[in-house]
């Protein structure tokens, strides 16, 4: 049997399914894409708040699960509703890539006046994200926030041509294009990049993370995927959707969450915009207390004292 997995087609999506589809390989599992283009992918809206709620880049995935069209998806984590429609269930979660936010910039536009974003004053910043946007202004509110969006390669290659001094994206996104040997290097050559620290400009829950999902009836399905599970990258990101949904944070709402194993066991950060302040919490969990894989009950628990311990964030603006 042949696995079929639906994927999005952007150049991010079909360089981590074909990263997905090698290592099922390196099982015996043989694969093959299926692109299905989504709602989000149709949208021209400036900002992703814009676009639609929350799981416009997977419904028409998930429906295409549904209607057993594909055997699985790979969506990037983060893109997924906090709850799976049913029949569906998420049955591996690869090990994560890196976590960050990096902030890419022309040389002339970098400044090393600020050590979290080393940006001149007044430079302009393409983002289309609410949570990115928040933080920027939150940090450097002298800053020029501009919308942005399109794939990975489309954003770099407009801040190599001059659109904009600076883009803030995701690390794991470059790192995947760039092992798959996308042309993202030449445009990258001439830029400066600094990672953004996940403790300081937290990501989104689930950043850097990949869901593979499928029919919760399909054993051999299921289990075929369940090989390629990384139960540290599952706790960190059970513990970052527990704290999204009990924020109840959509694509229009600025929230990060950053899980992360931690000198006094497992650490869990969390951050979100209230009323123009920016607040934030961090707490921690015993290493067994969960065991391996966070249960339910416990990473809401913990994700229940993050989001109750929300304080104003010091610096910047608030």
């Amino acid at each position: 049997m042949t696995l079929r997995i639906g994927t999005r087609g952007s150049d991010l999506a079909l360089t981590q399914s074909r990263a997905v589809a090698a290592l099922l390989g390196a099982h015996g599992v043989a694969t093959e894409l299926v692109v299905i283009t989504t709602s989000g992918d149709r949208s021209t809206a400036p900002t992703f708040g814009a676009i639609g709620p929350q799981g416009v880049f997977v419904r028409e995935i998930e429906e295409a699960l549904l209607e057993r069209q594909i055997d699985c998806a790979v969506h990037s984590y983060k893109d997924l509703p906090t709850t799976s429609p049913a029949g569906l269930v998420v049955a591996a979660v690869p090990e994560r890539r890196d976590v960050a936010d990096w902030v890419l910039c022309r040389r002339e536009a970098r400044s090393d006046g600020d050590d979290l974003l080393p940006l001149r004053q007044g430079a302009r910043v393409g983002t289309s994200s609410a949570r990115r946007q928040a933080w920027l202004r939150h940090y450097r509110p002298d800053l020029a926030i501009a919308p942005l969006r399109g794939n990975v390669p489309t954003r770099i290659r407009r801040l190599a041509a001059g659109d904009y001094d600076a883009i803030v994206l995701a690390g794991a996104g470059i790192d995947r294009l760039n092992e798959a040997g996308d042309t993202l290097s030449a445009h990258l050559a001439g830029l400066e990049q600094q990672r953004l620290d996940p403790e300081r400009f937290v990501p989104a829950p689930a950043q850097g993370a990949l869901a593979l999902q499928c029919r919760e009836s399909d054993a051999a399905i299921r289990q075929a995927l369940g090989a390629l599970d990384a139960a540290p990258t599952r706790r960190a990101v059970t513990l970052e959707r527990a704290a999204l949904a009990l924020a109840e944070g959509g694509c229009d709402t600025a929230f990060g969450a950053h899980a992360c194993a931690a000198a006094d066991g497992f650490a869990l950060t969390v951050m979100t915009e209230r009323d123009g302040r920016i607040l934030a919490s961090r707490v921690t969990a015993a290493p067994d207390s969960a065991g391996v894989e966070a249960a339910a009950a416990d990473a809401a628990a913990l994700a229940g004292r993050a989001i109750a311990g929300l304080k104003p964030v010091t610096g910047g603006n608030a």
